[in-house]
């Protein structure tokens, strides 16, 4: 069985293993492509024959992984209206991500 972990970043919590690219909300801070991303809530780990399950978060535990670029996602729109009144308005919203490489689980 493979190791993976759980880790919570920007409100968000994502299933990780060694070697996967994960999108999360964009990361407070400034970071060039090759830089180390350390994630220190790591909510849940496997190693394959034990389970730490933190409550909520276990002490001492960590991810790193590696910066690989800043997006956007797709654009979605957004549509208000109200019939018989002659009100509609559009608006577009594209979301900032970063992308990352998990390199560790400790």
């Amino acid at each position: 069985m493979k190791e993976f972990a759980i880790i919570a970043t920007g409100g968000k919590q994502y299933p990780v293993a060694v070697g996967d690219v994960i999108r999360v909300e964009k990361l407070p801070g400034e970071y060039k492509a090759g830089d180390k991303v350390v994630f220190e809530e790591v909510l849940l780990s496997d190693n394959g024959k034990e389970t730490v399950l933190g409550t909520p978060t276990i002490p001492g535990s960590t991810v790193e992984g590696i910066f690989q670029k800043d997006g956007r996602a797709d654009k979605v729109i957004v549509v208000k209206y109200k019939a018989k009144s002659k009100y509609h308005k559009k608006n577009g919203h594209r979301q900032p991500y970063a992308e990352v490489k998990i390199s560790a689980i400790k």
